[in-house]
């Protein structure tokens, strides 16, 4: 019987700082997250600069936290994002990956942060099986993948503009509300009707499976400047909310289940910051005839133990510490398939 590993999982793409550990044998031990919510919101959005100095002030005092926290001294393997994402971010969790891989003399696997997404279900206590479809939604990421192993992945449809959580910040902004914008729009939509305006449904009825948020953001823009010069924005905002979700969701939900009918696929995973959107959970699960899975909510945005996961199932490509990796742009379908699976 192999000998459980333990996997220390760094996730560093962005404006989150994610440390945790997983185990093979028990699954996740130990995780903790901080975010740079409060120094970001005063620009409106990630600065990248300082997204860098906040994880080198804050990665190593988490990863002290969670190894404390499973009582051990050292992991068998550390994971890190590799990208996509922020170089600079990158390089900080790489750094200190294969820095702590020198010093504790264990080997380190890079990881790609959207299949650590959409792994994240994984860590749940009714996995899903292979081979199901991924809908990735997040808010650089908008992607339909036909997901036949681990490592093997087939691009079926991704967004032509924004992605869906930039939309929904985006249109948040536009409406006054403030950073970080989706989940804020989803909360003021909860208040109105989405059946109050007819918001277009983009390429929704095309045979493709790709989307296109920005007709969808013009639109909204348009009703939102009549609602102003009208002396009217502040009783229908709420309105303008609810329509604009419920327009995004039809758009994401018809989408991902075409794909999954037309690959011959009864799980979805939906994963990624809009995958903790309540309206898309509920539509997906109430119109699809399969199954459906999701990560819990606090493992739907970026996440340490998503990446400790991912690596586990990597750890046959684990390395010892020789070069830091940062990719800022790795196409998710040019991974290879672990020769253990």
């Amino acid at each position: 019987m192999t000998a459980p590993k333990i996997t220390l999982g760094i996730e560093t793409s962005c404006d989150e700082t994610g440390v945790a550990l997983f185990s093979t044998q028990t699954g996740l031990i130990a995780h903790a997250l901080h975010s740079q919510i409060d120094l970001h919101a005063v620009y409106g959005g990630v600065v990248p600069e300082i997204a860098s100095r906040d994880h080198v002030r804050m990665l190593l005092p988490l990863i002290q936290q969670v190894m404390s926290e499973a009582g051990i001294e050292k992991p068998d393997a550390i994971a890190y994002t590799a990208g996509p994402g922020l170089t600079g971010a990158l390089m900080v969790g790489g750094g200190m990956a294969n820095g702590l891989g020198l010093a504790w003399d264990c080997p380190v696997v890079a990881v790609h942060h959207m299949e650590g997404h959409l792994l994240a279900p994984m860590l749940e206590e009714k996995p899903p099986e292979f081979p199901f479809l991924a809908l990735l939604v997040s808010g650089g990421h908008t992607m339909l993948i036909a997901v036949r192993r681990l490592g093997e992945y087939e691009m079926l449809g991704t967004t032509l503009d924004d992605a869906a959580g930039e939309a929904f910040d985006k249109t948040a902004k536009i409406l006054g509300l403030g950073y970080p914008g989706g989940p804020l729009l989803a909360a003021l939509a909860e208040e109105g009707d989405d059946r109050a305006y007819s918001f277009p449904r983009p390429m929704l009825n095309r045979p493709n499976l790709d989307f296109s948020f920005s007709g969808l953001k013009t639109a909204v823009m348009l009703e939102i400047r009549k609602a102003e010069a009208a002396g009217s924005i502040d009783s229908c905002r709420a309105d303008i909310a609810a329509s604009f979700q419920r327009a995004a969701v039809d758009t994401l939900v018809g989408k991902a289940i075409r794909a999954a009918e037309s690959e011959g696929l009864d799980r979805i995973v939906v994963a990624g910051g809009v995958g903790a959107n309540r309206l898309l959970r509920s539509e997906i699960a109430e119109r699809f005839s399969g199954e459906v899975y999701y990560p819990r909510f606090e493992f739907c945005t970026d996440n340490g133990a998503m990446i400790a996961a991912a690596g586990a199932l990597r750890i046959s490509q684990a390395k010892a510490a020789t070069e830091i990796r940062a990719v800022a742009r790795w196409p998710l379908d040019t991974l290879d398939v672990p020769a253990t699976t």
